[in-house]
């Protein structure tokens, strides 16, 4: 069976992704809060993928708010985004 990562596992796609994979028998799901793991710094994401060796990277974690939020930070939001999204897939190709 592969080793699971699935960045954001307690969001509404991500849990939704973990309870999917737990229940086809995918045990092996490795996941952090946001407390445990800054996406947001490189280092850290390229430590833990190189310690952790999931076979299958799923990336459901994003900065999210309100309808307010989103349309008063869209630019915070979409580079802070991007930025989880860069370090993930830059540490994870190595």
């Amino acid at each position: 069976m592969p080793r699971i990562y699935i960045a954001g596992h307690r969001g509404m796609v991500g849990s939704a992704l973990y309870r999917t994979a737990n229940s086809r028998g995918y045990h092996d799901i490795i996941t952090r809060t946001h407390k445990q793991m800054d996406l947001l710094d490189p280092q850290a994401v390229d430590d833990f993928l190189k310690v952790e060796k999931p076979d299958w990277v799923f990336l459901a974690a994003a900065k999210v708010g309100g309808i307010y939020a989103n349309n008063t930070y869209r630019a915070d939001f979409l580079l802070e985004n991007l930025k989880i999204q860069n370090n993930i897939i830059e540490s994870a190709f190595k």
